[in-house]
């Protein structure tokens, strides 16, 4: 069976996933649709690439992804469809894919040109459902579109190597759920450039001097229960390869969390410095 994941800024008040799912099931009775997230914030590319970044290893080789943020065709953003990974990713070229682009390089990229084949009235949403219905249904990328070899870049996906290789200048791309604020740093990139050296997270009101294995590695001493250190800082590397600021067990609704009681948002400015 195929499978198309949805990733949108939708939101589930509204009819609009709704109608996207029925749509994809009139075109192909047979897929599997799967919701990644409806609740990327409005037009959020960063955060929409972080999401599909951190999901998309979880699905079967083959999965055709449908990115419904920031779609509209214009001078700026055409739409495309890319093979990465033996996986499929449908959405416009506004940097959404690059920060899977700087890990793997992609299998085959095309700029959708169906566009003139559907009635005046058809949306860029009706181009993208045409679309991945078509892979879901194993067709090729060259019937919907012409072969390119580069895609846009979004440069607040990346962050920056000083130029003498004692600093790593990174942002925040994401806030989860629990509140966690979660950077554009990777794990790898991390390595790469501290040698092994010391190093410090530079944020207010004070630096964090250690990169955790996980959450629980906060509870540092077998004298006091793990409770004791709730409400505590710590960054770690998360599951997606990312560093990751969080306040132990924080509870954003009752005592807050690292976006709140360390005032940290999206595009803030997170600095790794080594010595």
């Amino acid at each position: 069976m195929s499978i198309i994941t949805l990733t949108t800024d939708y939101g589930l008040k509204d009819h609009f996933v709704g109608s996207l799912k029925g749509k994809l099931l009139s075109e192909n009775p047979e897929v599997q649709i799967i919701d990644i997230s409806h609740d990327i914030d409005p037009f959020n590319t960063a955060e929409a690439s972080y999401i599909i970044g951190a999901s998309y290893l979880s699905f079967p080789k083959g999965t055709v992804h449908l990115i419904g943020v920031d779609i509209e065709r214009n001078k700026e953003n055409q739409h495309i469809a890319m093979q990465w990974n033996d996986h499929y990713f449908i959405c416009a070229d506004n940097g959404i894919l690059s920060m899977l682009t700087q890990k793997i390089v992609p299998q085959k990229i095309v700029a959708i040109n169906i566009h003139d084949r559907f009635p005046i009235e058809a949306t860029d949403l009706d181009i993208f459902i045409q679309v991945a219905t078509h892979l879901s249904k194993g067709g090729l990328l060259n019937v919907i579109g012409k072969e390119i070899t580069s895609i846009k870049e979004a440069t607040e996906l990346q962050a920056v190597v000083a130029n003498d290789g004692n600093s790593i200048k990174g942002y925040v791309i994401y806030i989860d759920h629990f509140g966690n604020v979660v950077t554009n740093i990777s794990k790898k990139q991390f390595m790469e450039v501290s040698l092994g050296r010391p190093y410090e997270i530079v944020m207010k009101p004070k630096s964090i001097k250690t990169i955790l294995p996980s959450y629980s590695a906060i509870a540092t001493s077998d004298k006091y229960p793990i409770k004791t250190y709730e409400g505590e800082k710590l960054a770690i590397f998360n599951e997606a390869g990312f560093l990751e600021i969080a306040i132990f067990r924080s509870n954003p609704s009752k005592v807050g969390s690292a976006n709140s009681l360390l005032g940290l948002n999206y595009r803030d400015v997170i600095t790794i410095k080594f010595s």
